[in-house]
């Protein structure tokens, strides 16, 4: 008995929502009638007719108590905005510029891959070459060292001399205490006190009253000041040399 009256409900629930169905349904097609003839009488009149587009026929076929087929009924004869596609729920569309395939033109700055020997060119100096340093490893500018040239080099504190000692030791001469000549042809180094001098210079802790020979880590002492002689020119090489080569 209980499967039977199960069986009348459900028969009697299918029954009331086709009656609905169908009573909707002449509902829709009844109010389309009428639009219709409304149209026709306005076009009697001598006023355009209006087609009965696409989203009018689907709200007409949709549920007419359906809030959200009329809004999309009026979403459809409004024309979109720019602003109204930004504010839909649809993604934003992202656009993807690509570089040119040209390449720009560094104005050949790049640098040049040279495989095999390469051929450096010799000319003349445009300063006094390098031969040695006096190196600072004792008093005021410890650290410090100071280029030796070719030829004739005056020691002091002040910028006039050839190589200038001014590292604040005012024990020393301002001009010319000392003398440091290169000779490139016999390729050796002399240390050269000036004797006119009452500031006493020293070498290897040794006055010297003449010229003497100056060899690789010779200290000479100036004042308050100790320099280490470090030669680069010598036996062993020479700028002729280089100079020779073609």
């Amino acid at each position: 008995m209980a499967a039977g009256a199960d069986g009348q409900k459900s028969g009697r629930f299918l029954g009331s929502l086709k009656d609905a169905l169908v009573a909707a349904s002449r509902e829709d097609t009844g109010r389309l009638e009428a639009e219709t003839r409304e149209r026709e009488a306005a076009a009697s009149q001598g006023g355009a007719i209006v087609p009965l587009d696409e989203a009018t026929r689907i709200v007409h076929r949709s549920d007419a108590a359906s809030p959200s087929a009329a809004e999309a009924a009026r979403e459809a004869r409004t024309p979109r905005t720019a602003t109204a596609a930004q504010d839909s729920d649809s993604p934003p569309t992202t656009r993807v510029v690509r570089a040119s395939g040209a390449k720009k033109d560094d104005g050949g700055s790049r640098t040049a891959l040279v495989r095999g020997k390469f051929q450096v060119a010799r000319g003349s100096f445009d300063e006094d070459p390098v031969v040695g340093w006096l190196v600072v490893v004792g008093g005021p500018g410890i650290g410090q060292f100071r280029p030796i040239f070719e030829g004739n080099n005056s020691l002091g504190r002040a910028e006039s001399n050839r190589i200038p000692i001014d590292f604040g030791d005012d024990a020393i001469s301002a001009e010319e205490q000392a003398y440091i000549r290169y000779d490139s042809s016999e390729r050796s180094f002399l240390f050269v006190p000036n004797l006119a001098k009452t500031n006493v210079v020293s070498l290897n802790e040794k006055r010297p009253t003449s010229a003497a020979e100056l060899t690789q880590m010779d200290v000479i002492t100036m004042g308050r000041t100790q320099l280490v002689f470090v030669p680069f020119c010598g036996p062993d090489f020479d700028w002729s040399a280089l100079q020779g080569e073609t």
